[in-house]
């Protein structure tokens, strides 16, 4: 067992630390996309504002 250290768990902490940064930097990156353009299906209009106490005829 060459290059084993008696504290094979020594150096963990350094790993989780640079996994949680890596994963805390891509939720900013997915966030800050999805806020950045706002999200249309192609082709597709917005439905048209109907004004406050208008009645649609039937």
């Amino acid at each position: 067992m060459h290059g084993r250290t008696s504290a094979p768990y020594g150096r963990s902490s350094h790993r989780y630390a640079r996994a949680v940064a890596a994963a805390v930097l891509a939720v900013a990156a997915l966030v800050i996309a999805a806020n950045a353009v706002p999200a249309h299906a192609e082709g597709t209009r917005p439905a048209p504002a109907v004004a406050e106490g208008q009645v649609r005829g039937g």
